[in-house]
């Protein structure tokens, strides 16, 4: 399949939720920072009762989950997509507060898989913008039931609802296969083919409920990707958790598209330690992106290796990091 992205002249992404909070990070080329060093946005102040005057300041909240605002730049005209909604009920919310993003700015919600750590924030969001009639993009498999099943007991996942979706006031939109939004100007891949023999997904123990019985879903098939054309640059691929493996997100989003230069690739990759790291890294570095930042669930020694391999393109996430491709 072969479809017409059509370009844009810029796209802002900017960390909503990640596992980091960092005050600290400085503006760096592309990105702009939220925090005592960046240029982003100023520290909100609030009542405390424990220091002088009264007063100290806010911070951004970390959490273990994912979620990001995409805001597609086309000449004057700006438009926005929100990408997962974290972990905890009122995370995102919370940092769109803090950030002072109004989220009924949004056009969509596109959800990149179905584990809770990128659903459940959408309970916040509900709260604060009523029945908003927005359109939430996911794959079938978004709703089906996981557990992990180890050897010192089950953890069952919370499961998204879709009754509670629906009657809040979302409307559903299910596809495997890719679809646009923003009149052809963003791309969701639909499910990722898998090509590569060393992306194998999740553990055996990772587990779906299906016809009545629990099996292995190590593959997550639900998993899928954001995707936009910046003119005259390349591709920009967003991931939230990248199971399907972050080499076979960028290809296949290439495959779709038939633009063969990546630019930027942003989001979770899933990278744990382990045989994969090392083919994902040598195989990324090939692609030659400008931009690279790997966040919420790659493994630290994925961090290094990337930043070892692409230290021109490697930038740190952090909650509030604003990267203007």
């Amino acid at each position: 399949m072969r479809i017409t992205l059509e370009p844009v002249d810029g796209v802002h992404v900017t960390t909503l939720i990640d596992n980091s909070s960092d005050a600290l990070l400085p503006d760096e080329g592309l990105v702009r920072r939220w925090g005592l060093a960046g240029t982003a946005g100023p520290l909100p102040v609030v009542p405390n009762g424990m220091s002088l005057g009264g007063r100290a300041v806010d911070f951004l909240r970390a959490e273990h989950g994912f979620s990001a605002l995409v805001e597609l730049v086309d000449g004057d005209r700006r438009r926005r997509v929100l990408f997962d909604t974290g972990i905890t009920p009122d995370g995102l919310i919370g940092n769109l507060d803090r950030l002072g993003i109004p989220p009924d700015t949004f056009e969509a919600v596109v959800f990149s898989h179905g584990h809770f750590d990128h659903v459940m924030g959408l309970d916040g969001l509900a709260r604060r913008l009523g029945r908003a009639n927005l359109p939430v993009l996911l794959h079938p498999d978004f709703w089906l039931r996981r557990r992990i099943k180890g050897p010192d007991g089950i953890f069952e996942f919370p499961t998204p609802s879709r009754p509670a979706i629906e009657g809040a006031g979302f409307t559903v939109v299910e596809d495997r296969q890719p679809s646009f939004l923003l009149d052809g100007r963003l791309l969701v891949t639909g499910e990722v083919d898998r090509t590569t023999p060393f992306e194998t997904g999740m553990p055996p123990a990772h587990q779906a409920y299906r016809d009545g019985e629990w099996v292995p879903d190590q593959l997550v098939h639900d998993d899928q990707a954001v995707v936009l054309h910046v003119r005259d640059k390349g591709l920009v691929v967003l991931t939230g958790c990248g199971h399907a493996g972050i080499v076979n997100i960028v290809r296949h989003a290439k495959r779709l598209t038939g633009v063969d230069r990546l630019h930027a690739v942003l989001g979770g990759f899933h990278l744990r330690p382990g045989p994969t790291v090392a083919p994902s890294v040598q195989l990324l570095t090939a692609e030659a992106p400008a931009v690279v930042v790997p966040a919420h669930c790659t493994s630290w020694q994925a961090q290094h290796a990337l930043a070892a391999a692409m230290p021109a393109a490697f930038t740190p996430n952090a909650v509030g990091s604003r990267f203007e491709l």
